[in-house]
């Protein structure tokens, strides 16, 4: 027992004997914030890392969209530029209205090459961990990542970032991961020359999806400067809006009229819509990725509606989409009952409980909401 004692006091790191010493000094400081402002990497030392040709991962969170592929193959198209070997690795599939992207036949879908994958992870020294900021949003990636001895630099813009990274470009009031991959190589890198026609369309993509065609009120005037530029440099707005938007499938245009004719719930008491779909519904039109999103913007669409929800029944658990107009916080009752989070008018959860029970619980909760919904 003395023996083991001994090991585990040896055993201590000196970043840990030091992370102590500075509590002592002030003991309502979070340790891990003193562990991100005295040991995550520095602007410099991540410009002279990738001054060299490194082996780098780029991945970004499960079900990836525009954005997360835009802002992941805009870096990608830069840093192939720079003489790196760069793989971006997705945990899931993703929308094939999304394929058309420079550069996408180079990527590595996890779930369907699991051991290629974990061996570029294990071989990184560096991993860009795009459009999300806890491990848990890239599934069973997420411990190859946390497990690897690669550098992790995190471009996100999501709230309450997990402490996995070595060095951090964030900002919550970004529109877009796409428009902090924009600022990373212009401003902080430098490289806005490196920027080029296919990393201007990838962005674009980003900047254009995650601000819903610019129309949300995170699209501000610089927002609209970067896309300027974009154009400027080669990306072709008006192809990219067909490719983007005017790309169903008649199965998925089959599916949203289904959803809107006979799934939609109006409750006029609270300013609310939802849409709630089961497995059988989803076979029914033969449902693929990417074939859901955006549905629940028709419901937010309705005049007069603050928030709205699509509630769909996977094969493993219930997924929440939910929009809210305003200052209304779609992220705080996803984050409080339903596993999840994300930005304030934008934001998502997850249910074990069956379908049925878990839209009977989301319409429970809108009386807690009634004065803001109302408002």
């Amino acid at each position: 027992m003395i023996r083991l004692i001994v090991l585990s006091i040896y055993m201590i790191s000196f970043k840990t004997i030091i992370l102590l010493i500075l509590k002592s000094l002030n003991p309502n400081q979070n340790l891990l914030s003193f562990a991100a402002q005295k040991y995550m990497l520095t602007l410099t030392e991540l410009k002279t890392l990738l001054a060299t040709p490194q082996r780098i991962v780029i991945t970004t969170h499960h079900k990836p969209d525009g954005d997360a592929m835009g802002s992941s193959l805009g870096l990608y198209g830069y840093l192939i530029q720079k003489g790196h070997h760069v793989k971006v690795i997705t945990p899931t599939d993703y929308p094939t209205f999304l394929h058309w992207m420079p550069n996408n036949s180079d990527v590595i879908i996890f779930t369907e090459a699991q051991e290629k994958a974990a061996q570029l992870v294990d071989e990184a020294s560096l991993i860009f961990c795009l459009d999300f900021n806890t491990l848990s949003r890239i599934n069973e990636l997420g411990e190859l990542v946390r497990a690897a001895g690669a550098k992790k630099i995190m471009i996100d813009h999501h709230l309450e970032p997990e402490d996995f990274d070595d060095y951090r470009h964030w900002d919550i009031n970004a529109c877009a991961a796409a428009q902090l991959v924009y600022d990373f190589i212009v401003n902080q890198l430098q490289d806005g020359e490196l920027i080029n026609k296919d990393v201007a369309s990838c962005l674009y993509t980003g900047i254009m999806t995650d601000s819903g065609s610019f129309r949300f009120s995170s699209a501000t005037a610089e927002v609209y400067r970067i896309a300027a530029n974009l154009i400027d440099l080669g990306a072709d707005q008006s192809k990219i809006h067909e490719l983007v938007y005017d790309n169903s499938s008649e199965n998925r245009l089959r599916f949203l009229g289904y959803c809107l004719s006979n799934k939609l719930e109006v409750l006029r008491d609270y300013n609310t819509a939802l849409i709630s779909v089961t497995k059988e519904e989803l076979a029914q039109y033969h449902s693929i990725t990417g074939d859901t999103e955006g549905v629940v913007n028709y419901a937010l669409s309705i005049n007069g509606i603050r928030l709205a929800a699509l509630i769909i029944e996977r094969t493993d658990k219930v997924k929440l989409s939910v929009r809210s107009t305003g200052d209304f916080p779609a992220n705080e009752i996803c984050k409080k009952y339903f596993n999840g989070g994300g930005h304030r008018n934008a934001a998502g959860g997850a249910s074990e409980k069956p379908l049925a029970d878990v839209v009977n619980e989301f319409k429970s909760i809108l009386a807690e909401y009634k004065e803001q919904l109302i408002a």
